[in-house]
């Protein structure tokens, strides 16, 4: 009988400890759905889930972030209205998808402009992040983390490595938005702007015959399954913009504010990247069967000169003296 009052006791306990589990499990005073568009693998990926680590534990359980990835909730072009109008929280947005509803925000991808370290952390807080910001805020939402997706980018092919301007004349090539593509044009290509989870297949299928992503992205969406050659170089900064629901933000309490941008803050600092191509990055890419390699100074530069003043003229002609005032304060980074 004592044995068996031991076991009644002992189950009963257990009983009550998994109710108290369970209701700190949904204690939660706050919730921050997250979506955005990348595989689990993408280091952004990554970066948020580490984020919502974060904010779980600075607030002790008093916000529960839930993150849905791989465009699972929403596709990229209907991540910035679900946040505008509150059927979601927050969201990732990579700054160039912006396209022409904020033109100002695709400078970061003038080819070669601001893509060193350097660049990269003085930007963050500065006057030009803070016009962006404006920009954002007229359109519904509040920029909380520049996050840095890539300061590079990888041409890759099936028929020969992209590594001069002249390589480009006549490709099908994934463009990014109509920007960056006046660039690839420029160099003879023909440039579809695609989302990333899509040119996998587009590249298998024959659709395009040559892509671009950042050198990380094209591991963790398998380039090197669909195409034999990769060539990187710091072309381009992208941004993954955390942007959240202003109504939501001013209804959270001050310290759960102070928390979540804390936390913000974190990955942005985890997100920078480094000048040059990081050689693991290379690596990887070429233990799996691709051909991988990074331009030379020189490669780069002759790269710049046929990409750039195209894409810089056409950057001022679609934002006009908001556009020359930013690449003014970039100038002073």
């Amino acid at each position: 009988m004592p044995k068996l009052f031991h076991h009644l006791c002992r189950a009963a306990l257990l009983a009550v400890l998994s109710t108290a589990a369970a209701s700190t499990v949904l204690a939660a005073d706050y919730t921050m759905r997250i979506s955005h568009q990348f595989p689990p693998t993408h280091q952004t990926a990554i970066n948020l889930a580490r984020f919502a680590k974060d904010v779980q534990a600075a607030t002790q359980g008093r916000v529960e972030v839930q993150i849905f990835g791989a465009a699972q909730l929403y596709k990229p072009n209907q991540n910035h209205p679900a946040v505008a109008s509150g059927k979601i929280e927050a969201a990732s947005i990579l700054s160039f998808q912006w396209g022409g509803t904020i033109p100002e925000m695709s400078v970061t991808i003038i080819p070669y402009l601001m893509t060193s370290v350097a660049k990269q952390e003085a930007f963050i807080g500065s006057d030009a992040a803070r016009l962006l910001d404006g920009k954002m805020a007229q359109r519904g939402v509040k920029n909380i983390a520049w996050i840095v997706d890539a300061n590079d980018g990888i041409f890759t092919s099936a028929q020969k490595p992209l590594i001069a301007p002249a390589d480009f004349a006549g490709l099908k090539i994934r463009g990014l938005n109509k920007l960056w593509d006046t660039g690839l044009s420029a160099m003879g290509a023909h440039p579809s702007a695609m989302p990333g989870s899509e040119v996998y297949q587009a590249l298998q299928t024959g659709v395009l015959d040559a892509g671009f992503t950042g050198v990380k992205a094209a591991y963790s969406r398998k380039f090197y399954e669909v195409q034999k050659y990769g060539v990187a170089s710091n072309i381009i900064l992208a941004f993954d913009n955390l942007v959240v629901n202003p109504a939501w933000w001013d209804s959270l309490p001050g310290d759960v504010r102070d928390a979540i941008q804390k936390a913000a803050d974190s990955a942005v600092q985890r997100s920078i990247r480094p000048d040059e191509i990081p050689a693991e990055d290379l690596k990887v890419l070429n233990e799996h069967g691709m051909q991988a390699v990074a331009l030379t100074k020189a490669q780069e530069d002759a790269m710049a000169k046929a990409m750039q003043p195209t894409v810089k003229k056409t950057f001022l002609d679609d934002t006009g003296a908001d556009g020359e005032k930013l690449l003014q304060l970039i100038d002073k980074l």
